[in-house]
């Protein structure tokens, strides 16, 4: 198994055995006689997913005019809290000079405008909002990203995280 390797469920029984839920997976990616570290990784539910993006879709109407430009799509808006909030890949590019750095960082741009670049004189930081996929993030981590962005978004509408729900519902 690598770090590539999706995780397949197993369901422990009572007489002391690990069980694929679907053998067939579990062959593609499992070999008899080899052992096999396992650690539990929470599920997240469909719930709670659902619901930041709904919530996010309400926090994005919200949105005042000077904002709303900055931010034309709700993935917009859910990719630059999860920066804001730390929860981001960062790679720093020297260009060697300040000059080189802003041709970089127009190029960086062009690429992926969800991504947010810096330029601190020759250096261009590339920030990329980490991916809420339930591949890529657990249970855990993904309901402390979802709060995050909920109090990233919340502040900049300037209203209280538990706010916007209550003036959805309205």
């Amino acid at each position: 198994m690598t770090d590539a390797t999706p995780p397949c469920a197993f369901e422990w029984t009572d007489d002391g055995v690990m069980k694929p839920i679907n053998s067939r997976r579990a062959d593609a990616y499992y070999t008899v006689g080899e052992r096999y570290l396992m650690a539990p990784i929470s599920e997240r539910s469909y719930a709670s997913h659902r619901h930041e993006f709904a919530w996010l879709r309400e926090a994005w109407k919200s949105l005042p005019e000077a904002l709303a430009d900055q931010y034309p799509t709700t993935e917009h808006l859910r990719k630059r809290a999860l920066i804001d909030a730390g929860f981001y890949d960062e790679s720093i590019t020297d260009a060697g000079t300040a000059a080189a750095a802003i041709r970089v960082a127009a190029a960086f741009r062009a690429i992926d405008d969800f991504s947010l670049v810096i330029v601190r004189g020759p250096y261009v930081i590339r920030r990329t909002a980490k991916s809420q996929s339930r591949r890529a993030m657990g249970g855990a981590e993904f309901q402390r990203s979802k709060t995050a962005i909920m109090e990233v978004v919340a502040g900049m509408l300037g209203v209280d995280p538990g706010e916007l729900p209550k003036q959805e519902a309205a």
